[in-house]
């Protein structure tokens, strides 16, 4: 068990308890999924793009990412339905609790003037997304092996019922929000 995932059980789970007064020990908002999604507009004209964009997914992950196609034709973009457009990846159980302690404590401290994550990307059902500028951040990105820089969308997936109870839980996780 990770280090985070027993932080959770140990510290985290009572710790919400207490403060929104559950009656049971189910009602606990826990991290349910996180997805990290990256898009390739240019894939369209250099198919190879997607496999670089696997390797370094499935690299930050640990766990292999799998291509997302699009579901229709748009001519005004020329792009036909079925063509690979980006990359995605859904992590849980341990890998997720990895990910996330990575995320956190090593790769956000590494962006340039950070002041934290924004604390208004909830969507009012307890999920939070967070989109990032570039990948390399990740320790586990080599420098010279990036072809190109390019961002990623990382959703966080709770079983918060609002917001408040999401932001507490992430909070508590370590997520560095931003000071109000």
């Amino acid at each position: 068990m990770s280090y985070l995932a027993k932080y959770y059980k140990s510290e985290v789970a009572p710790a919400l308890m207490k403060k929104f007064n559950y009656k049971s020990p189910m009602q606990i908002p826990r991290l349910d999924k996180v997805v990290i999604n990256v898009g390739a507009g240019d894939a369209k004209e250099n198919p190879k793009v997607i496999d670089n964009i696997i390797a370094e997914l499935t690299a930050i992950s640990g766990q292999k990412a799998v291509p997302t196609v699009a579901k229709k034709s748009v001519s005004n973009f020329k792009l036909r339905a079925g063509t690979k457009i980006g990359v995605k990846v859904t992590l849980r159980g341990e890998r997720m609790y990895e990910f996330v302690y990575k995320l956190f404590n090593l790769a956000l401290p590494k962006v340039r003037d950070f002041k934290g994550i924004n604390p208004n990307s909830f969507d009012g059902r307890g999920n939070y997304s967070l989109g990032l500028k570039e990948q390399l951040i990740f320790p586990e990105i080599d420098y010279d092996k990036v072809d190109k820089i390019r961002g990623m969308d990382i959703v966080f997936v709770t079983t918060a019922q609002n917001d408040e109870e999401a932001r507490e839980l992430l909070t508590l996780l370590g997520a560095p929000f931003q000071k109000v």
